[in-house]
Order: structure tokens, then C-alpha cells, then sequence
């Protein structure tokens, strides 16, 4: 029996609040740091981890978030992150030191590992009809990317009106209200598995969670620290034993037939180079708007306002073209337009005025809202529903991956160009510098955008399985 419509769309309702949550905590904090580092007494090591202890636990334990969402049931498991994460954020205002805060928010990283895989696969179960469904992801998409985009915007005036616990203490009543919401009208769906692949979670854990810390730490500590080293000798050796355990597995948490299939590559790829490019854009951007231009928080974060709109617009907008017409198209030209905003923006020094670059902005929130839907549709058509948590989890653990790498790469070109560059004023190197790292960044994408064009291309008289590579679609369980 079908849900009726109002039950949909308060299942809706609830998964995009919580979506959106968890996608602003990864950016929110951005516009706090410098409160942090004042009243907490935090060294920039310090407040570099408050942002990136999250992303490390986040990025670590998804894939394990998304097979426990498998194997014990979505709902459960996503009521149980989202009420780690709502305690995780209470903490971290309530935080009196660096290291408290740190650890806080490793919480709400545990907490978003184990909602995120579960919000995706519920949506899957609950719009079972192919339009309606894209129609709901489209939404769900836009809003995480809404996410995503109005931290900045949200952020500094609310440091600037309540101080830096706000940007903490504004999750805990749209989590409470969520776990209740949440308690009440999400579904859950039967188990089709029972064994838990230990070996596998464990290696995932250990592979993934050693690149990450090795990526935050490299350009603070230069790529020959020997603890840098160290944690990427781990990461060269778990992932590849990871990939090896899950190939033998008979029950593995990471289907490895996921990467068969061209399409859901080209979708893979697609969310770990927007990532990489605008996560990496992002981290740089307030610098240059506050230490160069000389804004205010809350003046850098409205400037982002049009980049918002955009991606409001786009999202669903690019749900409806990839529902008609498939994922190549809205892929291939949100890739394009990120890479076109990217190489735009290195065009514009230290004198330029926001009107002559505002254009650049609205380029690349259409480019992030063009890809975000299209991605996440895509997994959802082509994967087993019994899997549809690993799919999820798989495609948001690259996606955080591409945002981690994005910044260390990018990064380093920065650092790289302005150690060879200071001769001149301290501005003049860092927006030479930042030029040098926003081309790089444009340059990826143009080249992702080129692969993903080549593997979404479509087969000459040959129409693609909804699954190609992977198990045939069972029949939904129903759910309890």
C-alpha cells in the first residue's frame, strides 16, 4: 500500500531538514574561527581542526554508516545519528576549550556519517514512481546544497549579533524537531542482510580516515613530516587491503560493481570534482574578501548571496532535465560552468569591485546546482534497492574526499606560488597566489567535465540497463 501525498511530503519535509543541517555545519563554522581563536585561545593548528575534525570522522565512517543502514534498518540508524549529532552540537557551544570543541565536533561528524547514507535510500523507498521521485530528489538536493552555500551567508551576522556558540547552538532545535518528526512518519524497511563485514569496516575506517588526516595536516606540516608520511603509508596500504577484502567478500560493504558501470562512474566523478573545486574555491574566498579587501564576516558571507539564489534556481530545474533527458547533459554543463567560474574569478585582483564579479558568482552556483540532483538520481536509478545505503554513502564519502583534497591541493599551489612570489607586497603575492590555485581548480573541472561527457556518452543502438553491473531490483520489502 502507497503512502498517501501529505505522509510523502512530511517525510520530505523531515529528510531535508535534517539534510540541510548536516550540510551547513560543514561550512557555518568558517566565519567563527577568528572569535574561536580569541576567547578559546586557539593557535591556527587549533582552528584548523575545529573545521576539519568533522570532515574526518565524516568522511571516515560513512561507507559504515551506510551498510549498518543496510543491515539493521535506515530509520533506526538515521534516528540514532541525528540524535548524535544534535548532542554533538549542544556540546561543542558548551565547549570552554580547543580541544573540547575538537572533539565535539568529531560527534557531529559520527552523527552526520550515520543519517547521511540513510536520508538518500529512505527517499528511494518512499517515491517509488521514476518522476515523483525525481521531483523529490530535486528538492532534497537543493536544499543540501542550500545547505552548503548559505553558511557563509548565515554565519557571520550571527557571530557578529550572539557570539560563535550560535553557529552550534542554531542545530540543536532543528534537530529535536527533526528526531520527532522523524520518530513519527519515517518508514522502516527490512533488513536483507545479517552478517557484518567487519574486516571491511574496519579497513574502510582506518584507510580513509589516515588520507584524510594526512591531506589536513600536509600543508600545515609540509608533505615530508614524518607523521604526514606515516599516515599516508597507512592510507597506501589499508585502502588497497580494503578493496582487496570487499572483492572476496560474499556480503561486502562496498559493492566494487558500482565502479562497472560507466554512468554511475561518471556520477561518482562528477561529485568529487565539484567538490574538489568549490569546496577548495570556498575555503579561499572569505580569506580573500576579509584579509584582502578588508570586509567584514558578515559582508563576505552576504556577498555569497547570489551564488545561493543560483543554486535555489538550478537544483530542481536540473532534477526535471535529468529525469527527461538523462545525467550527461546537466552533469557536463554544471562542470563546465564551475570550471568557466573558477578561471573567471582568477581574472580579478585585489582593486576589482563586487559588481564586475558578481557575474562569476552566479556562474558557479548554477554550475553546483546543475550537478548536485542529476548525481544523486542517478545512484538511485541504477543501484539495488537492498544497497541503496552503500550507494549513498559511497557517492557522499567521494564527495567529502574531493572537498578534503580540494582544499589540500589547491592549497598547496597557493602556498607553493606565494613562497615564490613574496618579493612583492604581502596582498599582491596572495592574490597572485590565489590566481595561480583558482586556474588549477578550473582546470580539473574542465577535464572532469571532458571525462564525463565521454563516459555518460550514450551506446550506439543499445539501451542501458537501469542497473547495468549490478543486481537486478528486487521488490521492495514493505515497509513496517
Amino acid at each position: 500500500m502507497k503512502p498517501p501525498a501529505r505522509h510523502k511530503r512530511l517525510v520530505l519535509a523531515t529528510l531535508c531538514a535534517t539534510m540541510f543541517m548536516a550540510m551547513l555545519d560543514n561550512v557555518i563554522v568558517n566565519n567563527a574561527l577568528p572569535r574561536i581563536g580569541q576567547q578559546l585561545h586557539s593557535g591556527v593548528s587549533g582552528l584548523q581542526w575545529v573545521v576539519e575534525g568533522y570532515s574526518l570522522v565524516y568522511a571516515a565512517l560513512l561507507l559504515t554508516g551506510g551498510t549498518l543502514g543496510d543491515r539493521y534498518g535506515r530509520r533506526r540508524i538515521f534516528l540514532a545519528g541525528l540524535a548524535v549529532f544534535t548532542a554533538g552540537s549542544a556540546a561543542a557551544a558548551l565547549s570552554g576549550s580547543t580541544g573540547t570543541l575538537i572533539a565535539a565536533r568529531m560527534f557531529q561528524g559520527l552523527g552526520a556519517a550515520l543519517l547521511t547514507p540513510g536520508s538518500l535510500s529512505i527517499l528511494r523507498h518512499v517515491f517509488t514512481d521514476e518522476k515523483e521521485r525525481a521531483r523529490a530528489v530535486g528538492l532534497w538536493s537543493g536544499v543540501s546544497a542550500l545547505g552548503l552555500a548559505v553558511g557563509p551567508v548565515l554565519g557571520g551576522p550571527m557571530v557578529d549579533a550572539f557570539g560563535w556558540a550560535s553557529v552550534f547552538w542554531i542545530n540543536v532545535p532543528i534537530g529535536v524537531a527533526g528526531l520527532l518528526l522523524a520518530a513519527r512518519v519515517l518508514p522502516e524497511f527490512a533488513a536483507r542482510t545479517k552478517r557484518l563485514d567487519l574486516p571491511g569496516q574496519a579497513l574502510s575506517a582506518l584507510g580513509f580516515g589516515a588520507l584524510v588526516y594526512a591531506l589536513i595536516e600536509g600543508p600545515a606540516r609540509g608533505w615530508t613530516d614524518t607523521r604526514v608520511l606515516a599516515l599516508a603509508a597507512v592510507a597506501a596500504l589499508a585502502l588497497p587491503a580494503f578493496v582487496a577484502v570487499e572483492a572476496r567478500s560474499a556480503d561486502p560493504m562496498l559493492d566494487l560493481r558500482f565502479f562497472r558501470d560507466r554512468v554511475l562512474t561518471g556520477a561518482a566523478v562528477s561529485g568529487f570534482m565539484i567538490s574538489f573545486g568549490m569546496f577548495g574555491a570556498a575555503f579561499f574566498l572569505p580569506l580573500l574578501m576579509q584579509d584582502v579587501l578588508g570586509w567584514s564576516p558578515s559582508d563576505a558571507g552576504l556577498a555569497g548571496l547570489p551564488m545561493t539564489a543560483m543554486i535555489v534556481v538550478a537544483a530542481p530545474l536540473s532534477s526535471a532535465l535529468a529525469a527527461r533527458r538523462g545525467p550527461r547533459l546537466p552533469l557536463v554543463t554544471g562542470l563546465a560552468l564551475c570550471a568557466t567560474g573558477l578561471g573567471a574569478l582568477s581574472l580579478y585582483g585585489a582593486d576589482a569591485r563586487y559588481p564586475q564579479y558578481v557575474w562569476v558568482l552566479l556562474t558557479m552556483g548554477l554550475g553546483m546546482g546543475m550537478t548536485f540532483a542529476p548525481v544523486s538520481i542517478t545512484v538511485m536509478q541504477r543501484v539495488d534497492p537492498a544497497r541503496a545505503g552503500m550507494a549513498s554513502a559511497t557517492l557522499n564519502t567521494l564527495r567529502e574526499l574531493g572537498g578534503v583534497i580540494g582544499v589540500a591541493v589547491l592549497g598547496a599551489v597557493l602556498s607553493s606560488r606565494l613562497t615564490a612570489t613574496l618579493g612583492g607586497t604581502t596582498n599582491a603575492a596572495f592574490v597572485d597566489a590565489l590566481h595561480q590555485a583558482l586556474r588549477c581548480g578550473g582546470t580539473a573541472l574542465a577535464a572532469a567535465a571532458l571525462l564525463v561527457a565521454l563516459l555518460l556518452r550514450p551506446s550506439r543502438g543499445v539501451t542501458p540497463s537501469p542497473v547495468a553491473g549490478l543486481p537486478t531490483p528486487q521488490p521492495e520489502p514493505a515497509p513496517r
